[in-house]
């Protein structure tokens, strides 16, 4: 094998990372969020330095690469094509970057939470039903490892580990994130959980007036969840039944008794029961039903018999009058939300944020959140269907196959008078899907 020889070019006008016209074109068409940042934070008079909105630019296109540090920015100083790609007219310092989002954020939060959801809504982005004509809308709380740090807000999470535990709500099976909200690592997922949950269906209704069905694990198993719920029109739900107390031995014996039993295997017993419960809250009277299901094992597998029965008891409160082996195959369709959380903490490098203070850490998540939307629409749109340079194909990608394929593509800058082309290789097997998503969010 022949030796290569390396050099450097003379020429700056090379990239590795041509996808950033993608996200240039989705944070500056899109979204209203640089020029508002601009206008709610000005410069003083007199005091020239770098707008919030090209602070915004700078960290969105870091962010949309998979770097969340801020020490990253540094190596974008002189990149003309990371300049001209997102609009900005000068890149911040590793210093600047950092002061000036510990400065706005807690004012600069709300509109970039805005931000995530216009972006859904003016880009008519896809919200795929389920077949049952609902949209689902998923909300689940996850830890982020920020052990050995003193952060501000970084205490014992539910799964052991020292970090935070935010929330987020996602619509569509495609796991459009309506809302990204930074918690401590200690706080319960049901605490605050109520006003947050009403922010989401608002948010929700302003994308899509079909039914919605809220999807929520057992931590949220409260009646006030199931009572808020039930106030709203058009919206069904399904969340997991927290036993606590009860006595899942005797629930096990009335499912058997009263439900419809199967035998899916020699040593293995299925019952199916739904019951119907009255509870009453703040003065009113709601009548709820609970799917159950009682699995009981005499054998495993393999056919060895088992000292004592193996008896596992779970429950689902939901409103559809849908079979009851549906219900529970809709539930079990909710663990997709755990991809949507990985590719946050993994993909786009968001596990351990980066700040000291809490409110800077908010806005950070924020932010990945609406970087989060603009890199999935970039996925579904150039990275599904014929135009994909992949082989296998998939009805969504993750985040990190978008920034592999479409984000790091190496292109050259070439100015033409007053023009500048992105020039591919000729032999590029990703320049149809870019084409096609850069003259889609381009042309509206």
């Amino acid at each position: 094998m022949k030796r290569f020889i390396l050099e450097r070019s003379k020429k700056d006008f090379y990239t590795s990372h041509s996808g950033l016209a993608l996200i240039g074109l989705g944070i500056n068409y899109y979204s209203d969020l640089p020029g508002k940042a601009r206008k709610a934070f000005p410069l003083a008079k007199g005091v020239s330095g770098i707008g919030l909105d090209d602070v915004v630019r700078s960290y969105v296109g870091m962010l949309s690469l998979g770097q969340s540090d801020y020490e990253a920015v540094t190596n974008k100083k002189d990149d003309t094509y990371f300049k001209q790609s997102l609009g900005i007219r000068k890149v911040p310092s590793a210093e600047t970057l950092r002061q000036r989002l510990d400065d706005v954020a807690v004012g600069l939060r709300p509109l970039v939470d805005a931000a995530a959801v216009d972006f859904i809504r003016n880009s008519k982005a896809l919200i795929t039903k389920l077949d049952t004509g609902h949209i689902p809308l998923d909300c689940d709380v996850f830890p982020m490892d920020n052990s050995q740090t003193k952060k501000e807000g970084v205490s014992r999470t539910y799964s052991g580990t020292d970090g935070y535990a935010p929330i987020a709500a996602y619509l569509g099976r495609e796991g459009w994130c309506l809302e990204l909200e930074l918690r401590e690592g200690k706080q319960h997922s049901q605490c605050e959980f109520i006003p947050y949950l009403e922010r989401v269906l608002k948010k929700a209704r302003t994308l899509t007036s079909e039914k919605l069905l809220v999807r929520l694990d057992s931590a949220h198993d409260a009646l006030e969840t199931r009572a808020t719920l039930a106030e709203h029109e058009k919206v069904s739900y399904i969340i997991k039944w927290n036993p606590r107390n009860e006595d899942q031995a005797e629930w096990a014996s009335q499912i058997f008794t009263k439900g419809t039993v199967t035998s899916p295997r020699p040593g293995k017993r299925v019952g199916i029961l739904r019951v119907h419960i009255r509870q009453e809250y703040q003065g009113k009277t709601y009548r709820f039903q609970r799917v159950m299901r009682a699995v009981e094992r005499t054998s495993d597998k393999r056919g060895q018999l088992l000292l004592k029965p193996d008896i596992e008891v779970e429950a689902w409160w939901t409103t559809l009058d849908l079979p009851d082996e549906k219900v529970i195959r809709l539930y079990e369709d909710h663990a997709t939300s755990e991809q949507f959380h990985s590719e946050i903490k993994s993909d786009m490098d968001m596990e351990r944020l980066p700040s000291g203070k809490f409110a800077t850490n908010a806005l950070i998540l924020t932010l990945a959140g609406l970087v989060y939307n603009i890199l999935r629409f970039i996925g579904q749109l150039g990275l599904v269907g014929d135009r994909s340079p992949l082989r296998h194909p998939a009805k969504r990608r993750r985040i990190k196959t978008v920034i592999q394929e479409l984000m790091y593509l190496a292109a050259r800058l070439v100015t033409t008078g007053r023009r500048l082309k992105i020039v591919f290789s000729r032999h590029c097997p990703a320049f149809e899907a870019f084409g096609a998503v850069y003259n889609r969010l381009a042309c509206g």
